[in-house]
């Protein structure tokens, strides 16, 4: 249950515990990395560490590269038509580019949840979760159902529906079909995860549990989230991305891109002078 105070609460905690992010342990790494479509160049030399259990922010107004960027990450990018990737991305010490790399395995590990809820319309809420672990090769059905319970209340979602798990996943309202998606990125297991502004479709009352669930999930994963709200950035992130031109114009932690950023650019951007 979220408490009416929760957003000013979150503010709160997130500003506090971002004061040392800085130190924590690095989990993903981009280099030089920079992608695009044809001759269209979309990102352009990004380089970008997202620290291990926190939430890092990537924002930026439209066409600016963000959702490309994350894509990149778990090698999304390379299966659409024409795209076309240069520079490294390691997770930990493995670089994903590596041509002995699958990228299955890259997207098992770096888990994604895309802007619109996107359950399997065929599928209970049960197969929905379930579906990475049999694809996966897992045949233990006892195995299956404890996960997916495990899952299910990971992403909030077990005491609103834990009755209706044999129901279609696109029976739910679109906030419980999102987080269905987020426990079925969770069931496989990854180590990170890429959220590409998972609140937009969302009323204020879904958005809110999202934003619950976000600040959660950093305890276990590595976390990034692609967003539009710059409030949403403020409330649930410790680090933050700012991105303009495909081009990284400052990063750092959250209270700092949004209290005293270095760069006029972002400034601009921040108190909503453009984008």
């Amino acid at each position: 249950m979220l408490t009416h105070n929760y957003l000013a609460e979150t503010v709160v905690q997130t500003t506090e515990k971002a004061e040392g992010v800085e130190s924590l342990n690095t989990k993903l790494t981009a280099e030089n990395l920079s992608a695009g479509f044809g001759k269209k160049k979309v990102l352009d030399s990004v380089s970008i560490e997202f620290k291990e259990k926190a939430v890092t922010a990537i924002i930026g107004p439209s066409g600016c590269g963000k959702s490309t960027l994350i894509r990149c990450l778990n090698r999304m990018h390379e299966v659409t038509t024409s795209a076309w990737v240069t520079g490294q991305v390691f997770l930990e010490n493995q670089n994903v580019y590596d041509p002995a790399v699958d990228p299955v395995s890259v997207r098992r590990k770096i888990g994604m949840v895309f802007q619109k809820p996107n359950p399997f319309p065929t599928m209970s809420v049960f197969d929905n979760v379930a579906a990475g672990l049999r694809l996966n090769g897992e045949r233990d059905r006892k195995l299956i159902a404890g996960k997916v319970e495990a899952n299910l209340r990971k992403s909030f979602l077990w005491d609103e529906i834990g009755d209706r798990i044999n129901e279609s996943g696109a029976s739910l309202s679109g906030g419980q079909q999102q987080r269905l998606c987020i426990a079925r990125a969770l069931a496989v297991e990854p180590e990170v995860v890429l959220m590409d502004e998972p609140c937009s479709a969302l009323d204020p009352v879904a958005t809110a549990k999202i934003e619950q669930l976000i600040i959660k999930l950093k305890e276990t994963y590595t976390v990034i989230v692609v967003t539009h709200n710059m409030q949403q950035a403020a409330r649930i992130s410790d680090l933050t991305g700012f991105l303009y031109l495909g081009k990284l114009i400052e990063f750092g932690p959250t209270r700092q891109i949004f209290e005293n950023p270095h760069n006029e650019l972002t400034e601009r951007y921040i108190s909503g002078k453009f984008g």
